[in-house]
C-alpha cells in the first residue's frame, strides 16, 4: 500500500504536494475546484504587519515558459488573517503554514510574536526573499549574517516549526542555508522567483512598473532543481522544494534531488486542479514503481 504522508522536523503532512505562498491566496478562491484540504499544506499568501496595497500596475507579465510577478506583497496585514482568513481555513480542514515578511528583523520578530498559539497554525514561512519590496525583502536573504538574525528573531518568539524561505538570486545558496540552519531553521523551502524583466518594444519601455520582478514557472525548473540538489547535500534539515512544478514527473524529480515535499506556485495559475493532479498522480508512480512512501525515493540522485 501506498502512503503520501510525509513528517517534516514535527510538522506531519498528509501528502506532500504543498500549495505554494503568493499564488494560492488564503484559499477561497481554489476552494470552487477543491477542498482546502487537499493539498498537503497552505503556504498562505505573505503576511506583513500592518496591511500593504503592493507595487503600482503593471505588475504581472507572461513570458515564454513562465510569468513576471512584481505584486509587492499585498495583503492585508497579520492582525486582519487572523482575524478573518486563519479561522475560516481551519473550519475547511486545511493545514495552513504563515508566510511572513518584513521591513526589519524587528518587525519579522512582531509578527512572529503575534502568530504564536494561534489556533489553526501549523508552521511559519519565514521570507527572506522576496524580489519585490524595497525594504527588507531579498535584502536579508543574501546576506549568510542578516538571514541568521532574523532567523533568531523570529524562533525566539515561535515554537512551531519554523521553514526559511531562501532566495536564488545569490552566488551561493548553501552559504545561506548554513547560516539559518545554524540559527534555528527547522525546514528550508526553495527557491523563491528569480529576477527578471520584459521590454515593451513598441514603448521602448519596461512593462512592469517596477521595471524588474520575478520570475516564476516551469523556466526555472532547472535552476531550483540544481540548488536543492545542492542544499540537500550540505544541509541536513528537510527541504519543500518549489520552482516550475506542474506534473507529478517535476515532483518526483525534486524527490529524488534530495526535497521532503514540494509546493506548486505559478501551476495553479495554469491549470486550477494543478495540486490535485500531482497529489494523484505521485501516488500512481510510487506504486508502478514499486514504492510506498516518499521517502523510499527521497535523494536517491544524490551523489
Amino acid at each position: 500500500m501506498t502512503s503520501l504522508e510525509v513528517r517534516l522536523a514535527g510538522l506531519t503532512l498528509p501528502n506532500p504536494v504543498l500549495a505554494a505562498s503568493g499564488a494560492f491566496g488564503f484559499g477561497r478562491e481554489f476552494a470552487r475546484y477543491y477542498p482546502p484540504s487537499v493539498p498537503g499544506a497552505i503556504m498562505v499568501k505573505g503576511l506583513t504587519l500592518a496591511p500593504r496595497a503592493g507595487n503600482d500596475s503593471p505588475r504581472i507579465a507572461e513570458t515564454p515558459a513562465g510569468m513576471l510577478n512584481s505584486i509587492g506583497l499585498q495583503n492585508p496585514g497579520v492582525d486582519a488573517f487572523l482575524r478573518e482568513e486563519l479561522p475560516w481555513l481551519k473550519s475547511q480542514g486545511a493545514r495552513v503554514i504563515a508566510n511572513i515578511n518584513g521591513h526589519s528583523i524587528a518587525e519579522f520578530g512582531e509578527i512572529a510574536r503575534r502568530l504564536e498559539g494561534a489556533d489553526g497554525l501549523s508552521a511559519l514561512e519565514v521570507n527572506i526573499s522576496c524580489p519585490n519590496v524595497s525594504g527588507g525583502g531579498m535584502f536579508f536573504g543574501t546576506d549568510p549574517r542578516l538571514a541568521a538574525q532574523v532567523t533568531e528573531a523570529v524562533r525566539e518568539h515561535c515554537a512551531l516549526p519554523l521553514i526559511v524561505k531562501l532566495s536564488p538570486n545569490v552566488a551561493d545558496i548553501v552559504a545561506i542555508a548554513r547560516a539559518v540552519a545554524g540559527a534555528g531553521a527547522d525546514i528550508l523551502s526553495l527557491i523563491n522567483t528569480v529576477l527578471g524583466m520584459a521590454i515593451d518594444i513598441k514603448t521602448r519601455r519596461p512593462i512592469l512598473a517596477r521595471q524588474v520582478g520575478g520570475l516564476s514557472g516551469p523556466a526555472i525548473k532547472p535552476i531550483a532543481l540544481r540548488m536543492v540538489w545542492e542544499t540537500a547535500q550540505a544541509v541536513n534539515l528537510p527541504i519543500i522544494a518549489m520552482g516550475g512544478i506542474v506534473s507529478p514527473a517535476d515532483a518526483a524529480e525534486f524527490f529524488l534531488a534530495g526535497a521532503a515535499a514540494v509546493a506548486v506556485g505559478a501551476g495553479n495559475f495554469i491549470d486550477p486542479h494543478c495540486v490535485p493532479k500531482i497529489i494523484s498522480g505521485l501516488e500512481r508512480w510510487l506504486a508502478q514503481e514499486g514504492y510506498s512512501s516518499i521517502s523510499e525515493i527521497r535523494g536517491l540522485a544524490l551523489p
